[in-house]
């Protein structure tokens, strides 16, 4: 081994390659593609990196995914920064979700206030649905908010133009759709916000201190020198961290590209198949189940590799019409899942009712959701007959 060759020069060389292949996949410039180690860690940087003023609202949407919203309350905890949520339940149309999103920009601006930044979700997690991502983000420009994405789960699961799409910042995880090892985001900002986004997480040596005349305070980075841009350059190294997987992504864009499916080859096959497998999985589960699948009258929000499928469970008989009670409900179901089946499927609360989310992966086919069907039929059994209350 030769880790100190590796890590100063070859790591680098390789890290660039990886930047341009992904770059080349999402149809975006490499200058504005860095790799990081998970969508919340991008999400983490910009939030971190702005500096809010009094007036400035945070906008986000109500099924964002937790710890993005944990990070938006302690930023307004700690900044001048204040918040503001879309509310909604599915589900619901893209015409009424944006609709909503207009009116809280003209609320907001209705009281004096300003609408700084906008983030929301390509496949929004719980429920797993497919938001309106385009439109929310032509109307973030149109509106001037900086809109901010977090797509973590899309790249390799829907066909992504970012060059096209043109977000203020944009983060996707490369380990969950992609297959790129765990883990590896791709973190997007075009070069016109660059210069805000001044430090990483953790800062390290790349960053650039504001000149204070002091030549002694001066930091040694003892990094060979690169040839990219500041910016690039400041995420080459973030600390002590295993970063083999960004070096995967390369052979992970030309495995997919092998994979068929109907006469179909590579990107194109595996998205068709993800979508029409997760259709599938939606009427096994709702049909076992005797139930329906979340959905609005356009199914918008199917068109992706989730599907989510209501529990035949009674919201006031089954927990008494108490949230806190219902989230109950679901962890002691997720827990019997892994322990007793050696499985899992996520399962959440909204609109006072239990859906589990399935999802089509290339490596699963229709037999799989036929005995996860089963299963979940067993188990809401179960919770009707009060077992998790054994448990508690």
């Amino acid at each position: 081994e030769r880790p100190d060759a590796f890590i100063r020069y070859d790591y680098p060389r390789l890290l660039d390659e990886s930047r341009k292949a992904i770059a080349d996949f999402v149809h975006a410039p490499v200058d504005a593609c860095v790799l990081i180690s998970n969508a919340t860690t991008g999400i983490n940087i910009v939030l971190r990196n702005l500096v809010f003023k009094p007036g400035d609202v945070i906008i986000y949407f109500a099924t964002i995914y937790g710890a993005c919203g944990k990070t938006i309350s302690y930023i307004t905890e700690t900044t001048p920064a204040e918040s503001r949520q879309v509310e909604y339940t599915y589900p619901i149309s893209d015409d009424a979700l944006c609709s909503a999103f207009e009116d809280v920009i003209k609320d907001i601006k209705a009281q004096g206030k300003n609408p700084r930044l906008a983030t929301y979700d390509t496949i929004a997690s719980l429920p797993g649905v497919r938001m309106p991502f385009e439109r929310l983000t032509a109307l973030c420009k149109d509106h001037g908010i900086f809109s901010l994405i977090d797509a973590a789960h899309s790249v390799g699961g829907i066909p992504i133009d970012l060059g096209k799409l043109d977000p203020d910042a944009y983060v996707t995880n490369l380990h969950k759709w992609l297959f790129v090892p765990r883990g590896c985001a791709l973190f997007y900002v075009p070069v016109r916000n660059q210069h805000v986004m001044r430090s990483t997480l953790p800062t390290s040596h790349g960053f650039v201190p504001q000149p204070t005349g002091d030549a002694s305070a001066a930091q040694i980075n003892p990094l060979p020198p690169g040839k990219n841009t500041a910016y690039i350059e400041n995420y080459k190294f973030l600390g002590t961290l295993d970063n083999s997987p960004c070096l995967c992504v390369p052979a992970a864009i030309e495995w997919r590209k092998k994979l068929t499916w109907q006469g179909k080859h590579g990107e194109v096959a595996i998205y068709g198949y993800l979508e029409d497998l997760a259709q599938k999985a939606g009427k096994i589960v709702s049909t076992k189940l005797g139930t329906d699948i979340l959905d609005n009258d356009e199914h918008s929000l199917t068109g992706c590799f989730f599907n989510n499928v209501r529990l035949p469970l009674d919201y006031q008989q089954d927990a008494g019409g108490d949230f806190a009670t219902a989230v109950t409900i679901a962890q002691w179901m997720s827990r019997v899942l892994v322990e007793e089946y050696d499985t899992f499927m996520a399962f959440l609360v909204h609109g006072d009712t239990w859906w589990v989310r399935l999802s089509a992966q290339i490596y699963l086919v229709e037999a799989d959701f036929e005995w996860s069907a089963d299963i979940l039929e067993k188990l809401c059994a179960r919770v009707r007959e009060g077992e998790w209350k054994k448990t508690r």
